[in-house]
């Protein structure tokens, strides 16, 4: 009975998200080309929305 953590090793190593060259997070999804914090890769702009702004308290 060696199944579970034997399967679960293979899957060590293997990286989706890589650090962003424009914010620096990491952030950047390897397969979708695109950073989830800042935009970089689908737009110019840096990613935003009005409804993450807080007011100053």
């Amino acid at each position: 009975m060696t199944k579970g953590t034997a399967s679960k090793g293979e899957k060590s190593g293997k990286r989706n998200m890589v650090f962003c060259r424009r914010c620096g997070r990491r952030s950047f999804h390897v397969r979708k080309k695109k950073c989830s914090k800042c935009g970089y890769g689908a737009s110019a702009r840096m990613r935003t929305y009005k409804w993450k702004k807080v007011g100053k308290r």
